[in-house]
């Protein structure tokens, strides 16, 4: 992190007392994986006198739920406007205290209760009505607000016990470091703004520019995929995040034509 960013996280472990004694300054980005048993309070803040939740010790880190369909209704809800003004803020009688809130959101989840819906090898035992129950406790406006959807398939034996070895987790840091380079250089100029997520409509204008025929393609898309107003946002910011990654100056159709592929689709 840069020293601004280590000085705002080490503010709010102070303020909720979880700054380890022998850290005076938090420098590494933090990871937090609650439970789904947790509590409103615990997730997104409160108390009698308001402390910062979850959300706020992921501030500029990555905040991970697992088994996402399991957290409280309201809980998972009440996300919705941090993960868009990067801030929460908390009332109670005494006042009202605004606890920043910019993380990274990391969710997974099985696509039915028995988890094996859409397994090639073995048959799901849910009823239909169940399924889409289950499908459900993820809200549409949080599905919109999430950038990239995957469903990871079963991995096979002989994936598994291949030899062969894959991308380096290192060449894999590097790029992504550099795409990181990249998007501090961009915005120098934007004291708020430090990455392609931190991007409001005007920026996306001025940076997220497209040929004809990524035009083209966005126009179809939006109307096909019935994109809103905040998903045609998000596809252009994670198209200039895919082209970045591919130290591309330009937007091509390619890049688009991947931030589309992981907009949310149905299990069913």
């Amino acid at each position: 992190m840069s020293i601004d960013e280590a000085l705002d996280v080490t503010r709010i472990y102070s303020i909720a007392d979880q700054l380890p004694g022998e850290v005076p300054l938090i420098q590494s980005r933090p990871f937090r994986a609650p439970h789904h048993t947790i509590s409103n309070a615990g997730l997104v803040g409160g108390g009698n006198w308001p402390q910062p939740g979850e959300i706020s010790l992921a501030h500029r880190g990555v905040l991970f739920l697992d088994e996402m369909p399991e957290f409280g209704l309201n809980g998972l809800e009440v996300l919705r406007q941090p993960i868009e003004d990067k801030t929460v803020t908390i009332s109670r009688a005494q006042g009202s205290l605004t606890f920043p809130a910019n993380f990274q959101l990391v969710g997974a989840m099985n696509p039915c209760p028995c988890g094996f819906h859409g397994d090639p090898s073995k048959d799901c035992t849910c009823a239909h009505g169940s399924i889409i129950r289950y499908q459900k406790r993820i809200s549409g406006p949080l599905l919109d607000r999430i950038d990239i959807h995957m469903q990871v398939p079963r991995v096979e034996y002989e994936k598994l016990s291949d030899d062969a070895q894959g991308e380096s987790s290192e060449i894999i840091r590097e790029r992504v470091s550099n795409a990181r380079l990249l998007q501090t250089k961009r915005f120098e100029a934007h004291e708020q703004i430090a990455s392609n997520a931190d991007m409001g409509p005007a920026e996306v204008q001025e940076f997220c520019q497209v040929d004809e025929t990524g035009k083209s393609l966005l126009s179809s898309a939006m109307t096909q995929m019935q994109l809103s107003a905040r998903a045609y946002h998000r596809v252009l910011k994670l198209s200039r995040t895919i082209a970045d990654l591919d130290d591309k100056d330009l937007i091509s159709p390619t890049h688009l034509g991947e931030a589309l592929q992981y907009r949310p689709r149905e299990l069913m």
